[in-house]
């Protein structure tokens, strides 16, 4: 081949490099990735040799895409001739903030630990992008803006808060007036009127002595300040006023608390604006894209209608103040609605997580006060209960994340293998003692439909709904087919073992079934002739021998099999072939930051992880308390109960980080946190509950019926045969969603289990 040929090979063989190896945002590459990257390209197509950095790296075999070594001394790590040049570009180097942050974006890479993606650490605000300061920044600063002020937004607050504040500071205002003595406050509060009508725009500043001093010598000018010069700074939050000398012969001002006027505002005025503000304010906080709404409204509850009514002045945000003129600004808005504000976060915990906790106190309340549904119908009840739990598995996840990226590994694995199914299987076992104390069987068949659904939603939606969001974006996504593979390996272990005491039942009892009656509407046992149609068809296993002298023992043993393959899977993929992974943090930026702040300690994680569970098992057991209404719909198969709301809701928390990975071009953290749930269910969760059934019989038996069986098979088989390539698009996710919409569609249809 010649040299020109080589170069165009190399040239574009490092052009089709996927964009997540190069540029992985938020952690962007290490510049000596590609380097790396570089060096072992030229190995293997015979380049020069570089000249060593002093870094230490696996060594690579020349001939690595198209030989094996001959022998261990040519090629010192030889496990790295068996990589394809795919596997090898997979190598990455992530970029950390800080220890704390790099030992949990490794964590992330690792089988066996919770995928998360929310930072676990205080970032430095001063490197956050710009878009994310504002989302923080107060509304005390005034800015010049050339934007427009006529928005979706803004006309939408309008008709959502502007006119009944605005209406409320009228009646409030005129009550003022009708006091006497409240007439500066009534004069305020229709400045402040027309002000929240339509805020943006204006600002509201607290002026000085020298600004009052000159409306004191022009009442007739209102305090305006229109006629200021045009090449004043822009107005920002003061520091303290300048002390001015007071003018010979000026009266004194009466103190602020030694006026009558302060007490009937405070006793009359006040209070319906508290009420009026707090509740706009609580609306738009709870709404999320309008909180500048809400920090506008606390900002004035707080700060400006505290002030005395002559040291507030509303005007225009474009006015500058010469400096001579002693103001603070207090107020300034100019969009009500910014969209970024999914990203907002209070003390680490994002603000959707934060906003849904207090409908876990609402459940409790309302779930175990209001015993007689005088209130709320099981109906509702059983909404509030499922989805208090999403808020729930956020701060289990975010506690386990804190934990482990302070830990070291063995820590860590057991935190994740301990909390990691804590809220499936707090409510797995909530309804089958439930279901034992009510001698309702339903429940078990509940319980054994979302563990299905787990599976199926793991294995199908979660990455298909990654797949084509992150499809969308970034066209064709590749990730490590090697890694990629041992969790599918595992899954199919995973599966096989689970559904194997099915298989087994089937294989030798006997199809017997009940309530049979023919189209004449005769029984089983009459002459009428004509076909028969049986609602109770199940395996005999020959009156309880067959189970109890070979199925069970079957199921202790696969139950015993199952934990030790998750626990061969760890030590595979963490310790003996732990470069298939190959994460390297960057060294400078690890040690650029020292000190890092975590949002929580190992012990205040550990009380969030204690007290979660325990909300978690009252909600699970609010749950099965009212789930006998809706599994009693007609309309409705109590499998898709169980398969959709019971099995998924728990997931959502997982759903979003698996988006949020995929958008940001990182397919690979999308793909495993799906199988690795899967993984968990098959591995740790029904173990677990067969454990349990063994010291407290609730008459969970681990036998699935034909519809949970092959559906769970085929989604396996599909889903390792779209893992095949090591490629993904929004066609094969948009492939894995339909195969699960229609495995939904058999869910909705089917009958509702024997006895049910």
């Amino acid at each position: 081949m010649s040299l020109s040929s080589t170069q165009s090979s190399d040239t574009s063989s490092r052009r089709r490099r996927p964009a997540e190896y190069t540029q992985d945002s938020p952690w962007e590459s290490d510049p000596l990735a590609g380097h790396y990257q570089e060096q072992i390209h030229d190995r293997l197509h015979g380049g020069p040799q570089p000249i060593s950095t002093g870094t230490s790296h696996p060594s690579i075999c020349p001939a690595l895409c198209t030989t094996k070594c001959t022998s261990s001394h040519t090629c010192p790590s030889h496990h790295a001739c068996d990589d394809s040049w795919v596997e090898i570009q997979s190598k990455r180097t992530i970029r950390a903030e800080n220890e704390v942050e790099a030992n949990k974006l490794v964590n992330n890479y690792r089988f066996g630990f919770r995928k998360w993606k929310s930072h676990v650490t205080e970032r430095p605000f001063e490197v956050r992008s710009e878009v994310v300061k504002e989302l923080y920044s107060e509304l005390n600063v005034i800015k010049p803006h050339s934007g427009r002020l006529i928005t979706c937004g803004n006309l939408a607050y309008v008709f959502l808060f502007g006119w009944w504040v605005s209406l409320m500071y009228f009646l409030v205002g005129m009550l003022m007036f009708i006091t006497i003595s409240g007439i500066p406050y009534g004069m305020l509060c229709w400045k402040l009127s027309c002000y929240f009508l339509w805020p943006f725009g204006k600002s509201i500043h607290e002026i000085g002595n020298t600004l009052r001093r000159c409306c004191e010598q022009a009442p007739d000018c209102d305090c305006n300040v229109e006629g200021t010069e045009e090449n004043s700074p822009v107005l920002l939050p003061s520091p303290t006023e300048v002390v001015v000398p007071e003018w010979p012969g000026r009266p004194l001002r009466t103190p602020y608390w030694h006026r009558f006027s302060t007490y009937v505002w405070l006793l009359l005025g006040y209070p319906p604006l508290v009420v009026i503000h707090s509740l706009a304010c609580f609306l738009s906080w709870i709404l999320v894209f309008t909180i500048p709404v809400s920090k506008m409204n606390a900002r004035t509850l707080g700060v400006i209608l505290l002030l005395a009514p002559e040291d507030v002045s509303v005007s225009t945000c474009s006015q500058r103040k010469p400096q001579g003129y002693e103001t603070r600004a207090l107020l300034c808005c100019y969009h009500a609605v910014n969209w970024y504000y999914y990203k907002y976060t209070v003390d680490g915990i994002n603000v959707f997580a934060v906003n849904l906790l207090p409908l876990v106190i609402f459940a409790m309340i309302i779930g175990y006060i209001d015993r007689e549904n005088q209130y709320a119908s099981s109906e509702v009840k059983f909404a509030i209960a499922i989805g208090s739990i999403i808020p729930l598995s956020y701060y289990i996840g975010m506690g386990i994340a804190s934990i482990s990226a302070q830990s070291n590994f063995a820590v860590g694995a057991v935190v994740n293998a301990s909390f990691g199914s804590i809220t499936e299987l707090t409510f797995y076992i909530t309804a089958l003692l439930k279901g034992h104390h009510a001698n309702n069987k339903c429940l078990q068949e509940v319980v054994k439909a979302a563990l299905t659904g787990t599976l199926l939603g793991c294995i199908l939606f979660i990455p298909g709904i990654c797949m084509i969001i992150g499809g969308l974006r970034h066209s064709e996504q590749t990730f490590n087919s090697r890694s990629t593979g041992v969790s599918s390996a595992l899954l199919f272990i995973s599966v096989g073992g689970v559904f194997a005491p099915t298989l087994f039942s089937k294989a030798y009892g006997n199809l017997v079934c009940d309530a049979c009656t023919n189209s004449t509407g005769g029984n089983s046992t009459s002459n009428s002739s004509g076909p028969f149609v049986c609602h109770n068809c199940h395996y005999d296993l020959n009156n309880g021998t067959l189970f109890h002298n070979h199925v069970e023992p079957l199921v202790y043993t696969v139950s015993a099999l199952l934990p030790v393959a998750y626990i061969i899977g760890l030590t595979f993929t963490l310790k003996t072939h732990s470069h298939i992974y190959d994460i390297h943090v960057g060294e400078e930026q690890v040690t650029s930051h020292h000190g890092a702040v975590v949002h929580w300690s190992r012990w205040r994680s550990l009380v969030i992880l204690i007290m979660a569970t325990v909300l978690t098992s009252a909600c699970a057991d609010l749950v099965t308390e009212n789930i006998q209404p809706i599994l009693n719909q007609p309309n409705i198969s109590q499998y898709f109960i169980g398969v959709t709301a019971l099995a998924m809701v728990p997931e959502i928390p997982e759903m979003v980080n698996g988006i949020q990975f995929a958008l940001q071009n990182n397919i690979s953290l999308s793909l495993e946190v799906g199988i690795c749930i899967a993984v968990q269910v098959c591995m740790l969760q029904i173990p677990i509950l067969v454990l349990f059934n063994a010291f407290y019989d609730v008459g969970f038996v681990l036998l699935f019926s034909d519809l949970h069986l092959w559906a769970s098979i085929f989604s396996v088989i599909l889903v390792n045969y779209i893992f095949m390539d090591g490629k993904s698009d929004y066609f094969q996710g948009t492939a894995l969603v339909v195969v699960y919409l229609i495995l939904l569609a058999m869910y909705y249809f089917a009958p509702s289990p024997a006895g049910c």
